[in-house]
């Protein structure tokens, strides 16, 4: 596996930094930039890496969501929206907030920043934001990339952001994006989603910190469900399964007539 950087976690900048990203992100929707980047790495996303998707249709196409993948690679904000039609609003780090066109690209692409090391509350303020104008934001369970290969552990943000909000959560798992740092050596492993059922929770406000990392573990959960059945099945067998249920549902849909 390639190495990559240490993480960082705390980031020194003032939170006036990013009052910008977040009122940009609470008044308007990701529009061109969005559509421009998706269009140049759809084509890397499944010519290169062959990339699939199963349970796309498990993400409502209309009103909150809130999407939690795993996270392993700086690909998989693209890898987890490539199939999706909707546009989604994505929790970043604020690291990766700075260089000058890259930082041009996030402020017109939808994806807003997160302080770590701090309690960032304006992060939150822009998820509610987000989630009242019917958008869908993908938060990393993880909170970071995994550094060892393995899943992580959950932070409690995301059961966070279900307890406030009750909107539905759709857990993701992403397979074969721990790969993806050795494309320096040419080697361009194949990436398979699976898109889980959508979970719900009742609404909690003011839910401390155990409750919510208790409902951040149960969305993780899941995920680790399906990337252990990736693990088990492999690419192949995971994608024949997924086949064979939606034939099962067609079957049981076209008996129920």
């Amino acid at each position: 596996m390639a190495e990559i950087k240490p993480q960082v976690y705390k980031d020194d900048r003032p939170a006036e930094f990013f009052e910008k990203f977040h009122r940009r992100a609470r008044e308007r929707r990701p529009g061109y930039m969005y559509s421009l980047v998706r269009s140049v790495v759809t084509p890397i996303c499944l010519l290169i890496y062959r990339t699939r998707a199963i349970g796309t249709e498990n993400v409502p196409r209309t009103g909150p969501v809130l999407v939690v993948p795993n996270h392993f690679s700086q690909m998989d904000h693209f890898f987890a929206g490539v199939y999706l039609w909707r546009k989604l609003r994505i929790m970043a780090k604020s690291q990766i907030f700075g260089p000058p066109i890259l930082t041009w690209i996030l402020f017109h692409g939808g994806i807003f920043p997160v302080r770590r090391g701090v309690r960032d509350e304006e992060a939150f303020e822009t998820v509610r934001v987000i989630f009242e104008q019917g958008g869908a934001v993908m938060v990393y369970a993880e909170g970071g990339r995994s550094r060892t290969g393995e899943l992580g552990e959950p932070r409690p943000g995301v059961g966070r952001m279900a307890l406030e909000s009750g909107i539905p959560v759709v857990p993701v798992a992403i397979y074969g994006s721990a790969g993806v740092r050795g494309w320096w050596k040419f080697r361009f492993p194949a990436v398979t989603l699976r898109y889980g059922e959508p979970l719900t929770f009742p609404v909690e406000p003011g839910s401390d910190r155990e409750r919510q990392l208790e409902v951040a573990n149960a969305i993780f959960d899941r995920v680790k469900e399906m990337y252990a059945e990736f693990q088990r099945l492999g690419r192949k067998g995971a994608l024949d399964a997924a086949k064979a249920r939606e034939r099962e549902v067609a079957g049981s849909a076209d008996q129920g007539r």
